[in-house]
């Protein structure tokens, strides 16, 4: 079988499933290596795969890449690795799925930075007979398959989480700074529609009493957890829906000496994030697998350009990290996975 690593807890036997379906236990024969190329499968290996991130400046991105990289290894197909420098830059990812349409790459894992800006450019790959996997962000038009975090559901663990951590501190009706990095991004909206939900739960009286949008500019987003300190002198709490927001908390937090008065919860796990749970900055972390989104990505572009049908749909899960649990070996791999910058 070809090799699975780094993978979250719950997703390794999914994974393995998936690869028994795709005819991976023959390794790269039955995508066409050594010459396999009868019996109806059409041959993957050297065939090209583009893999398009949001942003090659974010450590989450870059393990995203390192996951298809080791799939690209694996399974023998040409990968390209490519992305924008900034999640903000929606015209550099059209201009990268574009290019990939003209250098003939037979699929493309695509996370989008818009739910409906790339679909235009998704329809004319996809007429061009490319087969185009989303990963992160689901687009609004069709695709061969979507693998993603339920972002509402992790949304609901973060809100529970700021629940569990008001009451303790006796602030159950505590006022909530809510830091994200992109307005309208559909990823982020389903994380805040999901928090909420989950800290009304058992906290109904708790309030979010402000949004800020750093637009994934950590210096921004450290100025607006500190100016949100100074004018809500009794806030209690802060949710951070992203690795830029999550360090920008971090350090705001930990500049004012805040962090006994405030909790913060965060999504993702930048290495700042995870240490900024270890010094109790940022009270616990969501906790996705890019790596899994990379290999996976590429594992199903193949099956798809080898006429396989991939999952339509496929969740990872989210793990929430505290300091009891940020150090467990079980996590080691999914705390620190490898990364590339493409």
């Amino acid at each position: 079988m070809a090799r699975i690593r780094f993978v979250s807890p719950g997703v390794a036997a999914t994974l393995t499933v998936i690869a028994v379906a795709a005819g991976l236990t023959a390794g790269k024969a039955v995508f066409g290596g050594g010459g396999a190329t009868g019996g109806g499968e059409a041959a993957v290996v050297g065939t090209k795969i583009d893999v398009i991130t949001k942003a090659t400046d974010s450590e989450f991105w870059q393990s995203m890449l390192a996951g298809s990289q080791q799939a690209g290894d694996d399974l023998g197909v040409e990968l390209g690795l490519f992305g924008p420098t900034s999640e903000t830059d929606i015209d550099g990812q059209v201009s990268l799925v574009e290019n990939a349409i003209s250098r003939g790459a037979k699929g493309i894992v695509l996370a989008s930075n818009s739910s409906t800006a790339l679909n235009g450019v998704v329809d004319r790959a996809r007429k061009a007979g490319i087969k185009v996997i989303t990963v992160d962000n689901a687009i609004t038009t069709g695709s061969e398959g979507f693998i993603g975090t339920d972002n509402v559901k992790a949304g609901q663990q973060a809100g529970q989480k700021m629940c569990e951590l008001l009451t303790q501190r006796g602030r159950a009706d505590g006022k909530i700074l809510h830091e994200t990095s992109v307005s309208g991004q559909q990823v982020l909206v389903d994380r805040f529609t999901g928090f909420q939900a989950g800290l009304a739960q058992g906290c109904p009286n708790a309030q979010v009493v402000q949004t800020s949008v750093n637009d994934n500019d950590l210096n921004k987003a450290v100025g607006q957890v500190n100016d949100a300190l100074t004018a809500i002198p009794d806030l209690a709490g802060v949710f951070a829906a992203n690795n830029t927001s999550g360090t920008g908390a971090a350090k705001a937090i930990a500049e004012r000496g805040a962090a006994d008065r405030v909790a913060a919860v965060a999504f993702d796990s930048d290495p700042a994030e995870v240490s900024a749970v270890r010094d109790g900055t940022l009270s616990s972390i969501l906790v996705q697998n890019p790596f899994f989104f990379g290999y996976q990505g590429v594992v199903e572009a193949a099956m798809a350009v080898r006429g396989s049908t991939p999952p339509v749909k496929l969740d990872p899960g989210a793990v929430l990290i505290d300091k009891s649990t940020v150090d467990s070996p079980e996590f080691a791999q999914l705390l620190n996975p490898p990364k590339t910058k493409g």
